[in-house]
Formats: C-alpha cells, structure tokens, sequence
C-alpha cells in the first residue's frame, strides 16, 4: 500500500458558495456582419472594450461605459468566413470592480 490517498469526508463543509456571474451581453446578429451588443443587465458596465482574434478586421463604436439597454456596435469586414477563423473579445467591469472577458465566436 504505498499509493495511499487521503479523501476529504464527504460531510465536510465546503467553501463559500459562489455563484456563476451571468453575461450581461446579447448579440444582436441579425445585420450582419455589423453585430451589435447589448447590455441585458441592470448594471451599468464600465472599462468595455472589444477586440479581435483572427483573419478579420472589426471597426467597433465603443464608449468606455454602457448603461443598460445601451449597445456596442462592431463591423467585421476582410474575411470570407469568419465563423471559421475569428474571435471577438469582449472586456468589461461590472460594479463590483472584477475584470470580465467573453469571447464571441462568428
């Protein structure tokens, strides 16, 4: 017996419960390949910015702050395909300060 594991009691307590943050984006695809995002939430989202992974290029109406309801707008151009070759990198804080990213996939 010389691979001896110690399992943690299953009756232990475990660590403060964090819930998931929910994304506070939707993407409104229906003019593309001019994508707008729009904040779902009722915080006002600070430090946004939009970047782009990929063959394509992204010409983004970003201002730093988005209230809720407000959008992002982004224009893709230079790719055929962008559903196989490009990420969009959303970047943003909520009120709490933590930095976000999600990224958006064509």
């Amino acid at each position: 017996m010389r691979h001896v594991r110690t399992l943690r009691n299953p009756l232990a307590p475990l660590r403060d419960k964090r819930y998931a943050y929910r994304v506070p984006w939707t993407v409104d695809r229906s003019g593309a390949p001019h994508f707008r995002l729009v904040n779902t939430s009722d915080d006002e989202l600070r430090g946004v910015t939009v970047s782009i992974a990929g063959s394509s290029s992204v010409r983004v109406s970003s201002p730093s702050s988005i209230r809720p309801g407000e959008a992002v707008r982004a224009s893709l151009s230079g790719s055929d395909d962008p559903a196989r070759d490009t990420l969009l990198i959303v970047r943003w804080f909520p009120p709490d300060g933590h930095e976000y990213l999600w990224q958006i996939s064509f």
